[in-house]
């Protein structure tokens, strides 16, 4: 009977065929390469996985403890950023200059939270809520829930018990521990107070404490310590496993994570990982030395993202990319912007070339023009902005960081087009109106942000106009 190689399992057709390859000692490895290249190769597929559980259990360390880090707030309290974002800040993540941020992480571990905000009136606001793999699992806002003033129980993945009456809705979190990034539109710094006065309302507070005037909420610091990678080749592989071990994995991910186990790479194996021979140690430094510059190169070019007129339209599946199984689009989104929005909240639309494909220079000048009529067809607002490699906003000699649809002075043509002037020097005083600043040398992207987009957007019909280098 004559047997087909296409129809024997990967293993069998290996135990076949390693006797013949066997009598050429040249392809046998030295002991230990292969323990080495296999803990490497298997480091690497773990790293990207794992990166986004890796990065915001670092953060809330930091946004936890670090009294000097803004954010700065105990887990279920808000950090509000009382001003617009500007080149202060520097802990990346593309911060947008359009809303002022309201940014935690909950703990639902001993028990649900109440988010509550009020009356909101016609301003744009979202609560977008993401799990510690830096996948969305629910919404509040104007969008989503409306504007009139609402209260929602957050739980998590195990709670069960009875909902209060005065709540809205119950939006349960695939991990014990989560993150809410509020977003509340500002118009311009002399809008801000009036924003401040709408943060001042927004409230965290744990179910057993809601409803009860003058209660005081408890603080609490104590988070995960990440691993000191200065010290430690394996920190970033325990800090994982820490961290996977309180906030476990989805069950559909059971054969990747056999997969990893083999390494000492799961749920609270670090037992494990310490038992690894040392070639298997070599191999996951490797993997971790390399993995953060990795995740954050792909992240830089965009390699996950539709490429279109030199842009990168954001995935259809943005923000919820574990969920399909889409981890490299995941790692980049932790990477570039710590969660990503759904396409139907917030589409980004990212450049880092011009329209010859040559990286976005600071000593360079390009124009970014609009035909009449073709500005970004949004139902909230569009906004564009510029960022440094590092992923913070540029500073620069007139405080610009974005132009949006609403920005004082921005003109149009007389033909009813607009046309922007992207260069590190004023492009003189009748186009300095239009002028969002780059950086003086080195790269730079820019971020299109279309809130609440129209379906041309959602279904790329619309199209951004290509960057294009003046002479």
């Amino acid at each position: 009977m004559k047997i087909s190689c296409s129809s024997l399992s990967p293993l069998v057709l290996a135990l076949m065929l390693t006797p013949a390859l066997a009598k050429d000692e040249k392809t046998i490895p030295p002991v230990g390469d292969w323990q080495e290249q296999y803990a490497y190769s298997v480091g690497v597929q773990a790293y990207i996985y794992a990166f986004p559980i890796l990065q915001l259990a670092t953060l809330r360390h930091k946004w936890a403890t670090d009294a000097a880090s803004f954010p700065y707030a105990a887990p279920n309290h808000f950090y509000h950023f009382r001003d617009i974002v500007d080149a202060d800040y520097k802990d990346g993540g593309s911060p947008n200059n359009d809303t002022l941020y309201s940014w935690g992480f909950f703990d639902l571990s001993k028990e649900p939270v109440v988010l509550a905000h009020p009356d909101m009136g016609e301003r744009y606001f979202v609560f977008q809520l993401a799990d510690m793999y830096a996948d969305n699992f629910g919404y509040v806002g104007k969008r989503t829930t409306g504007s009139k003033a609402g209260a929602f129980l957050i739980v998590g993945p195990d709670w069960q018990g009875e909902t209060p009456a005065n709540v809205q809705g119950v939006i349960r979190a695939r991990t014990p521990h989560a993150l809410v990034f509020g977003r509340t539109f500002v118009e311009d710094r002399n809008d801000v107070a009036a924003v401040n006065k709408l943060q001042d309302q927004y409230q965290v507070v744990p179910l057993s404490l809601w409803d009860k005037p003058g209660a005081t909420l408890p603080e609490n610091r104590d988070v995960q310590v990440p691993a000191d990678s200065q010290r430690d080749p394996l920190a970033d592989w325990k800090t994982i496993n820490q961290a996977m071990a309180q906030n476990p994995p989805a069950a559909k991910d059971k054969q990747l994570l056999e997969l990893f186990a083999t390494v000492g790479i799961g749920p609270g194996l670090n037992g494990q990982l310490e038992l690894l021979d040392e070639a298997s140690k070599r191999g996951l430094a490797r993997a971790a030395q390399g993995g953060r510059p990795m995740v954050g190169g792909m992240s830089a070019a965009g390699v996950a993202n539709k490429p279109v007129n030199g842009w990168h339209f954001s995935r259809k599946n943005g923000g919820r990319a574990g969920l399909e199984d889409d981890f490299r689009g995941r790692a980049i989104c932790a990477a570039g912007g710590i969660i990503c929005n759904e396409p139907q909240e917030a589409t980004y639309i990212v450049a880092y070339a011009d329209v010859d494909g040559q990286p976005l220079d600071g000593n360079k000048r390009y124009i970014l023009h609009f035909a009449k009529g073709q500005l970004p067809p949004v139902k909230e607002f569009w906004s564009l902005t510029l960022y440094g490699p590092d992923k913070n906003l540029v500073d620069n000699p007139i405080n610009r960081y974005a132009i949006r649809d609403r920005t004082p002075g921005v003109k149009q043509n007389a033909d009813g087009s607009m046309s922007l002037y992207l260069q590190n020097d004023s492009p003189g005083k009748d186009k300095e109106s239009n002028w969002l600043p780059s950086p003086r040398q080195g790269r730079f992207y820019l971020a299109l942000r279309a809130y609440v987009p129209d379906d041309a957007v959602l279904n790329q019909t619309w199209q951004p106009p290509t960057v294009k280098q003046m002479d």
